[in-house]
């Protein structure tokens, strides 16, 4: 597994090992909702404790592999630094308490649908705090993807706020990430290490309390949570490994991969219930991930046809 800070240079092309790191990333992802569905019995402010405390080690284990330990010590001695490894450790803590809930209570269809517009909420943001100009199409797709949501709003009486949730806080938590100066590697390490003394804490507290399902309810929940730390970490650093090898148009595709496989299980082997109106609204963001996804690959293409007939002839 290669280090993220060991690529040289923007990716200009798709390489097949990366493309297998990626892959098998969106396809764990993809399954997840059936181990959090077998976790469902156990409070989510208690998994995600155990997602946090049982990753520590796992990410310490492939930074020393890595040989990268020196990027986490230089990290903890910046107040900057870790300033902003806070803040994206509290948004990735809500976006998993968000997950884990929305799974345990029956309300899956609605995480696929909020990692569906998530790459159009960053396009928004983009505009918004960046002030870049989303192209015709963007604007395209982004409106389709407010019509479902208000859609689902109107039926459900209310706005669709797992869904929102989700996005949101994934989509912050993505664009406060770019800030940190470090590999991803570091910096999920340097995330569940801040978090790991909370949720420590909190298992401890647990645990003593009488509260806890870690020793007290039989073997089968302790090995349930010991795997948390496997679910989470695992996949996120395979993902970080494999994308700096892809192209973001490729990565752009990719990423519904996982959606979609959430949104069949959801349907097909939780039986959640799929009528007219959530029919209507997913096929508002199918079309907008459909003309997003169309521009972004036309954009990638003049973009490699103008790079081709720059370069001088040998």
């Amino acid at each position: 597994m290669a280090d993220a800070n060991s690529s040289s240079g923007p990716q200009t092309g798709d390489s097949p090992r990366g493309f297998a790191f990626a892959l098998m990333a969106y396809v764990l992802w993809g399954f997840l909702p059936f181990f959090m569905k077998a976790v469902s019995h156990i409070p989510a402010p208690e998994v995600v404790a155990h997602r946090i405390v049982w990753s520590v080690p796992l990410a310490g284990l492939v930074l020393v592999w890595l040989g990268r330990t020196a990027d986490i010590k230089a990290a903890l001695r910046s107040p900057r630094m870790l300033a902003m490894a806070t803040l994206t450790a509290v948004l990735i803590t809500i976006n998993w308490g968000i997950y884990v809930w929305a799974i345990s209570v029956g309300r899956t269809i609605e995480t696929a649908l909020g990692y569906y517009i998530n790459p159009l909420f960053s396009i928004f943001l983009g505009a918004v705090l960046l002030k870049e100009r989303p192209s015709p199409a963007q604007m395209v797709a982004i409106g389709l993807a407010v019509c479902a949501v208000a859609i689902l709003a109107f039926d459900a009486g209310g706005l669709p706020w797992v869904s929102l949730g989700l996005c949101f806080s994934w989509g912050f938590y993505a664009f406060f990430r770019k800030t940190l100066p470090i590999g991803p590697n570091q910096g999920f390490f340097l995330e569940v290490l801040l978090l790991s003394v909370p949720a420590l804490a909190y298992v401890i507290w647990l645990e003593a309390s009488g509260g806890g399902h870690f020793g007290d309810t039989g073997m089968a929940d302790v090995l349930w949570l010991l795997a948390c730390g496997i679910v989470t970490a695992i996949p996120l650093m395979i993902y970080a490994n494999g994308a700096k090898l892809l192209r973001l148009s490729t990565i752009g595709i990719m990423q519904y991969i996982a959606p979609t496989m959430i949104f069949l299980i959801a349907v097909f082997a939780f039986g959640e219930p799929f009528g007219t109106t959530k029919l209507i609204a997913f096929g508002f963001i199918w079309a907008a991930l459909f003309i997003y996804s169309g521009a972004m690959l036309r954009g990638a293409r003049a973009k490699r046809i103008a790079t081709t007939e720059l370069k001088p002839a040998e």
